[in-house]
């Protein structure tokens, strides 16, 4: 029997919200926030076994938790709150009804059930398998089962994604283009069917297999189709944390991008080819031709690369934008110096714009080309990487836009705003000393998936052991911090939204909603709408040369290449 949706009036920000919506915003975000503690628990004891002055677990756990952590990561805690926010974007800021509320509860269902068994069975140690479980290895049946349930759960989430937008579009409720914000989720909900359905091809195979329905699996099959589910994840994940960019930008600054129609282009870039750089796994791997990986590893990867080149100028220049027409106009960085730096959700965006371009950005580009990918690819230096994308950028993107969701979804105020102001930099600082630290080690040879460096014959043994020595200080220390961010803001989520005094109208908001502000056009052309972030970008291009040669002589010196 059909219902008719119910809604409220958000006395905040005027628009219409569907309760359902509402109520299943809520559900994923908790369970995102629940696979998170999972995550940084499993964080905290691999940086204390990797850390060879404390080597706490032995080889058995470190290879289980490694697991645990890795699915928490960057599949479960990601997801859960994308659904969230693919709801959030086709509903409430359209102002639109929930299409299939009924199918909406099922997805949520289906990706708990798979959430909890794929854990259950990890920890009850059937699945010691890692992440990517490349065949032979076998874990039990139900593990695979597990990720199926879950994968089908967000693939039904993302066709109700696409399902409420049609609903909008028919009922009026926005005009001629989607906001950039939705629009940006809808190229993550298209890279996501991509992703799903390549998990699909490849699980549902395995399944059977561990059932003993088919008698084996292709390895090279497995881990060719595997990786069109591993790495555009991480995807889904770039064009959602971009998305929140924006918001995040409008929201704290009323900034705007300066030219909408770049910014939807380069998302558009994100779709056509950012799927692409999964080949950075299989250079060695004779199931797909030379000519096939030098194509998508030293040219197509680049379009995508260009895509977040695009974003990172049009984010900070939106903000500069808003701020110069707010009359901060002198110098080149004043705008910057008077930003509200006091709100955590503008601090946790632009350090994960930082974050994700210094670091994550920098050394993606560098070791997904084919030469260097051949050498660092297996050892630390690649989950360095991962630190700076998923967890800098991504993870802490979605901290951030929290501090807003909280009053504007839970309809709670803020409990311990003085703490939150602190926990982007506390987690960032953290994540960041630890991000470099890995990659550091990965450049002088330590394996990156090994429970124990001491008897591999790294380079670093012999070379540079005082180097080497003080990186893993450094790893341990950016480890516990970055853990500690993240206990802080899951302290602070859970104390707001189950016990934070519930908001009451406008005045109860802690963190304002900035004003959008006329952009100040220059119809003579002689000044350059935002001069500082043109020259913070010439920062980072000439640091990426930099970084680019000292790689290139680091690996020589330490490799032993000539």
């Amino acid at each position: 029997m059909y219902r008719a949706p119910i809604f409220r009036m958000c006395d905040i920000t005027g628009l219409q919200v569907d309760r359902t919506a509402e109520r299943l915003i809520r559900l994923n975000a908790v369970f995102a926030a629940l696979a998170l503690l999972v995550a940084v628990i499993g964080a905290l004891l691999l940086v204390l076994t990797r850390w060879q002055s404390v080597h706490l677990l032995p080889a058995q756990w470190y290879y289980r938790i490694l697991t645990l952590h890795g699915l928490n990561t960057l599949i479960f805690w990601i997801v859960f709150f994308e659904v969230a926010g693919l709801y959030f974007g086709s509903t409430i800021v359209l102002s639109a009804p929930f299409c299939a509320p009924r199918v909406g509860w099922l997805a949520l269902l289906l990706m708990v059930a798979g959430f909890l068994l794929a854990d259950v069975m990890v920890l009850a140690g059937y699945a010691d398998v890692l992440m990517t479980s490349y065949v032979p290895l076998q874990a039990h049946w139900l593990y695979y089962l597990g990720i199926i349930l879950f994968a089908v759960g967000a693939l039904i989430a993302v066709f109700l994604f696409f399902g409420n937008l049609m609903v909008a579009r028919r009922a009026g409720t926005y005009g001629g283009t989607l906001p950039l914000f939705t629009y940006g989720l809808a190229a993550a909900a298209i890279i996501a069917v991509i992703t799903l359905v390549s998990g699909a091809i490849i699980y549902v195979p395995t399944f059977l297999w561990s059932l003993g329905v088919i008698p084996r699996v292709d390895p090279a099959l497995y881990k060719l189709v595997w990786w069109g589910l591993g790495h555009p994840a991480q995807q889904i994940n770039v064009s959602a944390m971009v998305s929140v960019w924006y918001l995040a930008a409008y929201l704290t600054t009323g900034g705007v991008s300066v030219n909408e129609r770049v910014s939807r282009i380069a998302f558009v870039l994100y779709i056509l080819f950012i799927c692409l750089a999964s080949a950075h796994h299989l250079l060695v791997d004779p199931a797909v031709s030379s000519v096939w990986k030098v194509w998508n590893t030293s040219y197509a990867m680049y379009l995508a690369v260009l895509a977040s080149m695009i974003h990172a100028f049009a984010v900070p220049a939106a903000i500069e934008a808003a701020q110069r027409a707010r009359g901060y106009t002198r110098g080149l960085f004043q705008w910057l110096a008077k930003a509200p730096w006091g709100n955590p959700t503008f601090s946790a965006t632009v350090l994960s714009i930082i974050g994700f371009g210094f670091i994550g950005g920098i050394t993606g580009v560098i070791y997904g080309m084919e030469q260097t990918n051949i050498i660092v690819h297996n050892t630390l230096a690649i989950p360095g990487h991962f630190k700076g994308t998923v967890v800098l950028g991504t993870s802490l993107a979605f901290m951030g836009i929290t501090y807003y969701l909280i009053p504007l979804v839970f309809r709670r105020r803020i409990v311990g705003l003085g703490l939150a102001r602190w926990q982007p930099w506390i987690f960032a600082v953290g994540v960041a000393l630890l991000a470099i630290a890995m990659v550091g080690l990965g450049v002088l040879g330590v394996p990156r998936r090994h429970w124990d460096v001491t008897f591999s014959g790294a380079p670093f043994r012999h070379s540079f052991p005082a180097i080497a020595g003080v990186l893993w200080v450094i790893f341990g220390l950016g480890g516990l911090l970055a853990v500690g961010g993240v206990l802080l803001w899951l302290g602070i989520v859970v104390l707001s939204v189950f016990f934070g005094p519930r908001m009451e109208g406008p005045h109860d908001m802690q963190l304002p909603l900035a004003q959008p502000v006329p952009l100040q056009h220059n119809p003579d052309g002689k000044k350059f709408v935002a001069p500082g972030t043109l020259v913070a970008t010439l920062v980072f291009l000439a640091t990426f040369l930099v970084f680019f040669w000292l790689n290139w002589k680091w690996l020589a010196a330490t490799w032993g290449v000539r």
